[in-house]
């Protein structure tokens, strides 16, 4: 056994040809969905050991089969069971809580991968990840300066500059002129020079979680393969051989991201010290240096614009290059220009008193109006793409993308508006000692509770969808089990969870109404903070009862619920360190969300997909290989996107003797919908015809499961008609207890699951096993019929 995953792993292209006559060894590699599972509940066996793998992954036998394969006469027609657990890359210890605090980034991310599908239009698909990856920018340079706002402008600018919140904080003291009798540090210059360790720490933190997570997550080489043409060929870009290995693309976009958080923390301290050297009559070489201060900021992000623009993903071929200079020098050449900043700021200035607010409301106004236009203008070009290549099954007719990336936007103010209020509440209270936060923060906050209200308008209208489309599934069920016996809330129970499962497919409904009306209230914020420069309760006054009360309750409760919303999310935050079943319900957010590659963000979290598809690409290869047997793949949930997406990077020769298994499946319904690019009808088509044949269940009462509709002109169906669920309406001679509905889990329960297997495993049977033909890549003992797609076995 050990000798054959050696083999297997070295890529060796020696195999076991089988002896005509031998018994044909059969595997199950089972991979979990959502959620994760042990090995022991997978295998269905308490004595199970690790036959690959590591902590964080692993490939798991029962005992009794680990030399299965020097036995296969002894299994007969049943295949050996295999479990890959992957559930600790996503849902492991209390540390990736903090992955909460990044979850703009990983929306963001998510935009880049929506893009609809197409062909022959490559600069407007780049034009498309490059303004993806600008937006991605933007919410770095908005997080680091909700950063500054926080340590620079509300504490070490108002508080420490104001007696009165000083003397409140004790560790504020030694930065108030009045309280520390003009001390050394509390000049306002040093004052902000100090204060922007805060942000500049926050930055170093996120490059090291960004470089540690690539190193234990996304380094797993894939298999290597021919480069391939660059060029669209109907398949999925799941399959081509650089695509789960970004290596190259997330170092760039991490020098960069970084190298524009220290700048931004730069601006903030160098543009305040300019500003005053400008207005006073102090030496004329501190205000020429404050000149060529700003020129090199302006320079750095013309730098760090030209990296993000400059390249985007190698798919085609595995680019194992580095820029090394690049990703070296960027981030240094700025710690550079920020320490030279601080000692220019920190130089005295005796006359240099802090007053009002810091300039934030220009810096947060520009990035909202920045990340406005990039969405109108990912719109644009989404819906080019679209029309292109139209499908009905797309989500939001292409517009999925720009959507999304606008809720990344939104979330990104939210959580910078939620810090800042609650940090100025903190450090004043209701007292008013101090300005606060800039007045557009106020205004974004401020029109929280009208998204609400759309909010719960949209809930009440699919509520009432729901409930008429129970009342057409009671009809369905009391028909599809008719002669049964009936009882009303049996009934009702089924129909309910059938009609539940159906809001699922309400979703791009949902995401168009609260995407559109967070653009339309983002931009009115920033116009009346703009227009008004004053909060909306004060620009309110003089005008009607009606709108002062209205504009006044939209302000404070709007603060409320934003600073109840980053409570909540704090807490969270921490019952999920402390408690491992609150940290597995977030890994499963986690599930879905990281499954695509930093393509966009290097801050997103880590895509544990470029460590789960090269583990099982790897094991299907060498046991195919050194075996010569037949294998199943059988995915649940998330596992068969692992599980397709491993099927695409295997080679023809290995792909034709593998069978796919999939059951609460969300390839079409979620996935197919959502990123047509990869997983669109074309894409599925393509991968029916790519393995020697593929089986997928599912229930009409699965919320996240459903069909994959792809037609049977290559080989059988793929989908079998819906599965009965419950098995059982009432009390049987098989069910003597009450069937549970089942929805989407624990579908090995259902017969038809061992049945759709056995025939899998049928169909892969070889008629003649013959040895594997010199110079050829894949398994051995090859039947005729079996390379790639064209002579497959019809069933």
């Amino acid at each position: 056994m050990e000798g054959a995953r050696e083999n297997g792993s070295a890529g060796e292209s020696e195999s076991t040809a089988q002896r005509p006559g031998a018994a044909v060894p059969a595997l199950e590699l089972l991979v979990h969905g959502v959620g994760g599972a042990s090995p022991e509940e997978m295998l269905g066996d308490p004595r199970t050991v690790r036959v690959t793998g590591d902590e964080t992954a692993a490939v798991f036998r029962r005992v009794t089969d680990v030399d299965a394969e020097e036995h296969p006469e002894s299994q007969g027609d049943r295949p050996v069971p295999e479990a890959y657990v992957w559930c600790n890359l996503t849902s492991g210890n209390g540390s990736r809580a903090l992955w909460l605090l990044l979850l703009p980034f990983m929306v963001v991310n998510l935009a880049h991968w929506m893009r609809p599908t197409t062909r022959g239009r490559k600069r407007t698909v780049r034009l498309y990840g490059l303004l993806v990856r600008l937006a991605g920018l933007t919410l770095t340079v908005l997080l680091v300066a909700a950063a500054c706002e926080v340590a620079l402008d509300l504490a070490a600018w108002q508080c420490a500059g104001t007696r009165a919140c000083a003397e409140e904080h004790s560790w504020l003291e030694f930065l108030s002129p009045a309280v520390s009798d003009n001390g050394w540090w509390s000049q306002p210059g040093r004052r902000l020079a100090l204060a922007s360790l805060v942000p500049a720490a926050l930055t170093g933190l996120l490059w090291y979680l960004s470089h540690r997570t690539w190193s234990a997550y996304e380094s797993q080489q894939p298999m290597s393969r021919k480069a391939e043409p660059d060029e669209e060929t109907g398949r999925s870009g799941l399959g081509r051989p650089g695509f789960w290995y970004g290596r190259r693309l997330v170092a760039r976009l991490r020098a960069a991201h970084t190298a524009a958080a220290l700048l931004t923390v730069a601006t903030t301290v160098g543009t305040s010290a300019e500003r005053y050297d400008r207005a006073s009559d102090g030496p004329a070489a501190l205000a020429a240096l404050g000149l060529v201060l700003d020129a090199a900021l302006v320079v750095g992000f013309g730098v760090v614009l030209w990296v993000v623009c400059r390249r985007g993903r190698t798919e085609n071929r595995l680019d194992e290059e580095l820029d090394r200079p690049l990703v070296r020098r960027l981030p240094a050449g700025s710690v550079v220009l920020l320490a030279l900043t601080l000692l220019y700021a920190g130089w005295s200035r005796p006359g240099w008193r802090s007053e009002g607010r810091l300039p934030g409301d220009l810096t947060f106004g520009g990035i909202a109006l920045l990340q406005g236009l990039l969405v109108i203008v990912l719109g644009v070009v989404a819906h080019i793409l679209f029309r292109g290549r139209p499908d009905t099954r797309t989500a939001m007719r292409g517009l999925a993308g720009p959507a999304v990336a606008m809720l990344a936007c939104a979330l990104g103010g939210v959580m910078s508006g939620g810090v800042s209020q609650r940090v100025a509440d903190w450090l004043d209270g209701t007292r008013g000692s101090i300005p606060g936060p800039p007045v557009l923060l106020t205004w974004q906050a401020s029109t929280i509770p009208a998204l609400i209200v759309v909010l719960t308008l949209l809930i009440g209208w699919l509520a009432r969808r729901t409930l008429r489309l129970r009342k057409r599934e009671t009809a369905a069920v009391e028909r599809e089990y008719e002669g049964e016996g009936q009882d009303p809330a049996r009934t009702r129970r089924i129909a309910s969870t059938r009609a539940m499962s159906v809001l699922t497919d309400r979703a791009p409904l949902m995401v168009a109404v609260v995407s559109s009306a967070t653009w339309l209230l983002g931009a009115g914020a920033v116009a009346g903070a703009l227009a008004t420069e004053d909060t909306p309760s004060e620009a309110a006054e003089g005008t009607y009862a009606f709108v002062r009360g209205a504009a006044e309750t939209a302000q404070a409760l709007g603060s409320w619920l934003i600073g109840l919303g980053f409570i909540l999310f704090v807490t969270w935050g921490r019952r999920a360190y402390k408690d491992p079943a609150a940290r597995r319900t977030i890994g499963i957010l986690w599930d879905v969300g990281t499954f695509w590659p930093r393509a966009a963000h290097p801050f997103a979290p880590p895509c544990y997909a470029e460590r789960a598809v090269p583990d099982l690409t790897w094991r299907m290869a060498g046991w195919t290989r050194a075996t010569g047997g037949r294998l199943v793949i059988s995915g649940h949930s998330q596992g068969s996107v692992l599980a397709a997406a491993a099927a695409w990077q295997l080679k023809p020769s290995v792909r034709g003797r593998v069978a796919l298994l999939t059951y609460g499946s969300p390839l079409e319904r979620l996935y197919g919908r959502w990123f047509p690019a990869h997983f669109g009808p074309a894409a599925l088509s393509s991968l029916h015809r790519d393995v020697a044949c593929w089986r997928n269940l599912y229930r009409p009462t699965d919320p996240i499961g459903g069909g994959v509709h792809v037609a049977g002109e290559c080989g059988p169906q793929v989908d079998r008609e819906p599965l009965k669920d419950p098995l059982a309406y009432g009390r049987t001679a098989l069910h003597p207890l009450p069937a549970p509905i089942l929805g989407h889990s624990d579908y090995q329960a259902d017969p038809a699951f061992a049945q759709e297997r056995e025939e899998l495993l049928a169909r892969l049977t070889p008629d003649v096993p013959v040895p594997r033909a010199p110079g050829d890549d894949g398994g051995a003992a090859a039947r005729p019929g079996t390379q790639g797609s064209s002579g497959r076995s019809s069933g």
